[in-house]
């Protein structure tokens, strides 16, 4: 593997921030750090740039172990959202500063800076002051930054998300297809479900510090193997055993052992064969985009979500049908009391 890390710690006074196992990164690929606010995902880069100090871990990037070395002998570019450029200079300069730094001539810092504004597509931008940029352009101006140095890997903490939606997901496209151009080793940060899902090869999914689950995009949102990431990944209708009971008793023998999650997209408004009827009434309907959301809710007053592209045109009724193949039950720790209150 091109980047490890294991056993790493890191404690804030007496309060445990991280607590890694293992993490394992190839050579040229983009893996993504995906948890919401408070989870630990800048921390951990804060950690592999050298920027904070683990209590106990190893940092083994491309065979050699970083977890001692300075920040500047790492040979990590770093890219922040808040850009972090110097306003006073032009955007070649910008871009040519760490070149100068590490002495070299005029004539390989020329060709370096306008190769990595071709890339980014900033060439003619080159002699403009980066006050006078968009957002987005300031922002490839601190990824060509960070990318004209070769570093061995590149962390980017949430760059993208001060942008407005268009030009997010036009940088989403832009970065994926400069990444694989380079075939070079990112790591990216985010809390955006549907960005991390578009540009990665992998996702880790952090929660309270920890790494959830690791897996592609397809393989997170099929099969979640806990709670928290079934919770977080997408939307899901969820069940307690006793709220399936009444419409079947297939899941009654696994009590609340689990929980249930059924996807929007996998109910259905026609009868289906062995299927599991629910009588419902239609709460709201409304449009996301090209998906056409309806809430639904039961006589017991559980709502449950179906999604539909909206340019389907469907029969509504007052019965929702399901499939118990469909249903995902994901192990919960026995809460004996509330088990006995519903068996």
């Amino acid at each position: 593997m091109f980047l490890e890390i294991h056993d790493l710690t890191l404690f804030f006074g007496e309060k445990q921030i991280l607590k890694i196992n293992e993490i394992q990164i190839e050579k040229g690929e983009l893996v993504t750090l995906l948890g919401p606010s408070g989870c630990g995902k800048s921390t951990l880069l804060r950690c592999i740039t050298g920027l904070e100090q683990p209590k106990t871990g190893e940092i083994v990037l491309d065979n050699e172990h970083i977890a001692d070395k300075p920040t500047k002998d790492r040979n990590i570019g770093f890219v922040f959202q808040n850009y972090a450029l110097f306003p006073t200079m032009t955007v070649f300069e910008n871009v040519a500063f760490g070149l100068k730094v590490k002495k070299l001539s005029d004539k390989t810092i020329q060709d370096k800076v306008l190769k990595i504004l071709d890339l980014v597509a900033m060439t003619e931008f080159a002699e403009k002051n980066v006050q006078f940029l968009s957002g987005g352009q300031r922002q490839r101006v601190a990824l060509a930054r960070s990318l004209v140095t070769e570093p061995k890997v590149l962390l980017l903490d949430e760059p993208l998300s001060a942008l407005d939606a268009r030009i997010r997901k036009q940088l989403q496209r832009d970065l994926r297809n400069i990444q694989q151009s380079l075939g070079m080793t990112m790591i990216f940060v985010t809390h955006d479900q549907e960005e991390a899902m578009r540009i990665s090869d992998r996702i880790f999914v952090m929660e309270n510090g920890k790494v959830a689950q690791v897996s592609t995009s397809k393989e997170l949102y099929q099969n979640p193997r806990s709670r928290f990431v079934a919770e977080f990944i997408g939307n899901y209708n969820r069940f307690e055993w006793f709220e399936l009971e009444q419409y079947t008793h297939e899941f009654a023998i696994k009590g609340n052992r689990y929980i249930y999650y059924l996807r929007p997209e996998l109910i259905q408004f026609e009868p289906q064969p062995k299927a599991v009827q629910i009588p419902v009434h239609l709460k709201e309907a409304f449009i996301l985009g090209n998906i056409q959301r309806y809430v639904f809710q039961t006589v017991d007053g559980k709502e449950l979500i179906v999604d539909r592209l909206n340019d389907q045109k469907e029969k509504i009724g007052d019965t929702l049908y399901i499939q118990t193949k469909d249903i995902l039950a994901i192990p919960v720790e026995i809460d004996t009391q509330r088990y006995a209150q519903h068996s």
